[in-house]
């Protein structure tokens, strides 16, 4: 891939395809992880005299305009961040677009609305998104891509524009990428991979692909429990995916073959309602109650995990073991993040809830080698899928 040096900015509009998808409460963001995250690249060719126009989306408005989901404060924040003035566009390719991006000088950044406010930008039609392409693609001269977070996505902004426009990817992908290319290609060891989070079925492709490179699998979370049934014990009212027992079973049976340590809990914090000041009580893992539910890894599973993690050389960790937004239920995945902090190696957080639970925790960015602004764009890499977004800037 092409980089920003290989291209002459100078006095040129670049489109860059950031990843601003931030947590807002209602106009308050709540981690601007990512934004921070792109400010180098926007910033990079700003000073070289660019003029840069940033497209991004935030949350998912299904092609309809939602003013709660408008990227407004976040350009005003990565105004902040730059310091420098942000201009905002309020749509995407009509007359504020367009009246915004003529008005530009060199070395000026301005912000389009959200892209998800246009249907056509996640449309399955190829038409139709290569029509939005088209209209997002005019007025630039150069594209670079650099919102890493939506690169596993065929959408008109990651895929399509880049195909219209001499392109190159931005730092922030590049950065992502030989990251994820350690992990990957001959990694230190001992190599451990640590999976938690609520849904095990987006994870088994994971599961899969890191079985031929892991050394160690240590399993939290809500998806814990899925493997615990899986071996036969009782879960209660804890987070199941029934359909997906006979996988995990499949799973491992073939870890054992290949030699690959599967580490799961071994006592769990359960409770009887759903809610931050129920009576939490610390239960065996083979022997939750039928009427409790799972809410945290117990203390001797913290123990146990960091153990496992004390001998390694690379670690690769997503998804919380708990419910780690309420206080009472955040010890595990506290453990975790403090014991992968202390590795003395190559340790990757990988995006989404987990990038979000290290910061709430109060762990700095840099208590970690690396932490990924897409989740899901990490962990359809380390599946072993072509990522449309990373296709498309491929020379």
């Amino acid at each position: 891939m092409k980089t920003i040096d290989d291209l002459d900015v100078a006095g040129r509009r670049v489109l860059v395809r950031s990843d601003l998808n931030v947590p807002l409460d209602g106009t308050r963001i709540t981690d601007d992880g990512r934004i921070r995250a792109s400010v180098p690249t926007i910033a990079t060719l700003a000073e070289r005299g660019a003029r840069v126009v940033v497209c991004a989306h935030l949350g998912r408005p299904k092609g309809q305009v939602r003013p709660g989901l408008s990227l407004r404060p976040v350009a005003t924040r990565l105004g902040e961040l730059l310091g420098r003035e942000v201009r905002f566009a309020s749509d995407v390719v009509g007359a504020s677009a367009a009246d915004t991006v003529a008005a530009l000088v060199d070395g000026d950044v301005a912000v389009l609305e959200n892209l998800r406010f246009e249907a056509a930008e996640t449309s399955k039609d190829d038409a139709e998104r290569g029509a939005f392409a088209e209209k997002l693609a005019g007025p630039a001269e150069l594209y670079v891509g650099d919102g890493f977070g939506a690169v596993h996505r065929r959408h008109a902004s990651v895929y399509d524009v880049p195909r219209r426009l001499p392109h190159a990817a931005g730092g922030l992908v590049l950065a992502e990428v030989e990251v994820l290319r350690r992990l990957t290609t001959s990694p230190k060891r001992p190599y451990v991979v640590v999976l938690g989070g609520a849904k095990l079925s987006d994870k088994l492709g994971v599961i899969a692909g890191v079985l031929d490179l892991a050394d160690r699998l240590v399993i939290g979370g809500g998806m814990g429990y899925t493997f615990l049934k899986a071996q036969g014990h009782e879960v209660g009212r804890s987070l199941l995916e029934a359909d997906q027992v006979e996988a995990v079973r499949g799973y491992l049976d073939t870890a054992e073959a290949k030699g690959v340590e599967v580490v799961l809990p071994v006592d769990v914090v359960t409770v009887a309602e759903f809610k931050a000041d129920a009576e939490a009580v610390v239960v065996a893992s083979d022997a939750i109650p039928a009427d409790r539910e799972g809410v945290d890894i117990g203390p001797r599973t913290r123990e146990l995990f960091e153990g496992k993690l004390a001998d390694a050389a690379t670690v690769f960790w997503n998804g919380p073991m708990g419910v780690f937004e309420m206080a009472p239920f955040a010890a595990g995945t506290k453990a975790v993040a403090q014991a992968i902090s202390e590795v003395d190696g190559l340790t990757v957080v990988g995006g989404g809830d987990s990038a979000a639970a290290v910061r709430q925790l109060g762990f700095a960015d840099e208590a970690f080698g690396h932490i990924s602004t897409g989740g899901g764009a990490s962990l359809e890499y380390l599946e072993g899928k072509t990522l449309p977004g990373l296709e498309a800037l491929e020379d």
